[in-house]
């Protein structure tokens, strides 16, 4: 028996392999998200896909992966980013994850996993009639052998699905009329990868594993590629100086300050280099410089949105909210009001500690959490300014939005109840606040039964 509930210890890890995003931060930056829409949008639609309906989430996670988990979403590693050199390797990812989506191969995944379980619940009876006839040892190889042909089931289902979103992804960028020649270039970084950390090449090894052998990734997909009519397409050079752009930026915030300064260092006046040496010096508390880095950028576009957040968190950040708000005012107005930056400007504006300036950042805040929802951040702020004029059932209701989407259920039950007996029965506040109490009390249900 303990055999048996090791192998269902082992598949319950793997399905939280599969859903990793539960235990990661999300990395939100409205500049890399609006770089990495504009990157998947022609591959969304070679799919078949609706472009609205697709998301590209970052995952703060230093490790080189990719991965669908659900729904029509594709979660990047930032280490992902961080080892790409051009904006066409990340695009053969994403096609490739696409891949996984319309193959509907997390949909599938309880086929794979029900085939790799019935196998182990075989072995387990007749492991179970041998121990009664009193022949242990051979009760304990027999479910052992069942554990090992449950595995390679599984891993066998798991590399088909991997080779079928490679053929997949190819389609998808033959059709955008995009190079495969990124995706090869991704493949041949993994294969290095590999080598570097000795995993063994060999024939008998690739049916330990969950994804082919990179080399027979690299191969195969290479006939494909090379007679494609897309393989000699130019790269996108502005979606390329995008990419590098937000390479460093991403770089910048994540990294050591001083691994920063060393990998971009001060005699580099280029634009990725004085972003992530901006974010550098702000990490380190050396805000004249950080603004020098910011202003440097701004002298080669005045009007970049997100030149201008840059400069406005770095003062709002130090503790200058009304040196900020000229540069997030301006942010806010030249992106069309994007609702990060703009939930940004909200917090500077309420931040100066003037209520003359409160009815301002209500507005900005409900536009902002209008257009995204999924901003925590613009929710609490949004409560911050409720709470200032006595509408106490709003404020509760906007920190139930915020504990609910950081999967504080117990808090978001609470807040939506107290929000719930404050407002008018039946407008769509007192609604909203009902459902986030029935989302909240489901997910502590949950919570027990897996308990």
């Amino acid at each position: 028996m303990r055999l048996f509930c090791h192998f269902v210890a082992f598949l319950a890890a793997l399905l939280l392999s599969v859903h990793p995003a539960a235990a990661q931060s999300v990395l939100r930056d409205a500049e890399t998200e609006a770089l990495l829409n504009d990157m998947a949008a022609p591959l969304v639609k070679a799919a078949g896909l609706e472009p609205g309906n697709v998301d590209i989430i970052l995952i703060n996670d230093p490790t080189i992966n990719a991965f669908v988990a659900g729904g029509q979403a594709v979660y990047i590693h930032s280490g992902l980013i961080n080892a790409a050199d051009t904006a066409n390797e990340v695009q053969g990812v994403i096609a490739h994850e696409l891949g996984h989506i319309t193959g509907g191969h997390i949909v599938r995944f309880d086929e794979g996993m029900a085939a790799a379980s019935n196998i182990s619940i075989l072995s387990l009876l007749l492991g179970v009639g041998a121990a009664l006839a009193g022949a242990g040892d051979a009760a304990i190889g027999i479910m052992q052998a069942g554990q090992r042909a449950a595995l390679g089931k599984f891993l066998a289902f798991s590399r088909v699905q991997e080779s079928s979103a490679d053929a997949a992804g190819a389609e998808y960028l033959s059709k955008a009329g995009i190079s495969g020649r990124g995706s090869l270039a991704f493949f041949g970084k993994l294969q290095s990868l590999e080598f570097r950390y000795g995993v063994s090449q060999d024939d008998d090894a690739a049916f330990t594993r969950t994804h082919p052998l990179s080399g027979d990734r690299i191969a195969r997909l290479r006939e494909t590629y090379i007679v494609d009519p897309s393989w000699n397409a130019p790269d996108d050079p502005r979606l390329q100086a995008r990419f590098e752009r937000v390479k460093a930026k991403l770089y910048g915030y994540l990294a050591e300050p001083q691994k920063t300064l060393s990998a971009y260092p001060k005699y580099d006046t280029s634009i990725p280099a004085r972003y992530a040496r901006a974010y550098a010096y702000h990490k380190s508390a050396l805000i004249d410089n950080a603004m020098k880095e910011a202003e440097g950028l701004l002298a080669t576009d005045p009007e970049n949105p997100y030149f201008l957040e840059l400069a406005g968190q770095v003062r709002l950040e130090s503790g200058d909210p009304q040196g900020a708000l000229p540069y997030l005012r301006k942010a806010t107005d030249n992106s069309g009001s994007q609702p990060l930056i703009a939930a940004m400007f909200g917090h500077a504006l309420i931040a100066t500690e003037d209520p003359a300036r409160f009815e301002e950042a209500e507005r900005v805040l409900k536009s902002a959490v209008a257009r995204d929802r999924l901003n925590p951040f613009a929710w609490y702020q949004l409560g911050v300014v409720y709470a200032a004029r006595g509408d106490m059932p709003r404020a509760r209701l906007a920190s139930a939005e915020q504990q609910v989407m950081s999967r504080r259920y117990p808090e978001a039950l609470r807040s939506a109840q107290a929000a719930e007996m404050g407002l008018e029965r039946g407008t769509p506040d007192w609604i909203r606040a009902q459902d986030i109490a029935l989302q909240a009390r489901a997910e502590l249900e949950r919570m027990r039964d897996r308990k």
